[in-house]
């Protein structure tokens, strides 16, 4: 289990993260949708997850929102690597009613993002484009490669809600234990 406190001007977070626990999750952000994301991430990636974050929400969900990426990210660094024994790459699809969402990830111990999800506007009081703002902190402090992309829809809740579930279902299978893989790199070192 990997705990994490981090404390700016902005942002108080408080998180706890099970990589091979059962998808049970405490999510208190102050951001209805986002804590919703959040426990969906969870769930379908088999991971416990206790996030306590107490942000700036008068001046806008932004930092909140960016912010518990990092901090989800570097959490999810120091429980992935040193990476062996598991698939490594992964992908999936997730449906949600008219909604499609792919994600491929590479547990490279190499950052980037793909993020091919046209979503703007209002889900709720929730910013849909702050969805790429946490994926982009997340990958970036997780130190993954990941490609979400947007196949079909028009309900900017159901995508946004499969591109969590599709980067959670993804995560989890690339870390499928597979022992005769060993260090899952031609470099022998990841």
């Amino acid at each position: 289990m990997t705990e994490i406190e981090r404390k700016t001007n902005e942002t108080y977070i408080k998180l706890s993260l099970e990589l091979n626990g059962s998808g049970k999750s405490d999510i208190d952000t102050g951001i209805g949708f986002f804590d919703h994301m959040l426990e969906s991430f969870s769930k379908h990636s088999l991971m416990d997850l206790n996030i306590v974050c107490k942000g700036d929400l008068e001046v806008d969900f932004h930092h909140s929102v960016e912010d518990v990426g990092i901090v989800l990210g570097k959490a999810l660094k120091d429980e992935i690597y040193p990476l062996e024994g598991v698939e490594r790459f992964a992908d999936s699809t997730i449906v949600m009613d008219e909604a499609s969402v792919k994600c491929a990830l590479d547990l490279s111990n190499r950052a980037y993002l793909v993020y091919e999800v046209p979503v703007f506007g209002k889900i709720g009081e929730f910013d849909a484009e702050l969805a790429e703002e946490f994926f982009r902190a997340l990958v970036f402090n997780a130190s993954v490669n990941a490609h979400i992309i947007m196949k079909r829809g028009n309900n900017k809740h159901h995508i946004v809600e499969a591109s969590f579930k599709a980067f959670a279902v993804t995560l989890r299978r690339a870390l499928q234990r597979n022992e005769r893989i060993k260090t899952p790199s031609t470099k022998g070192v990841l």
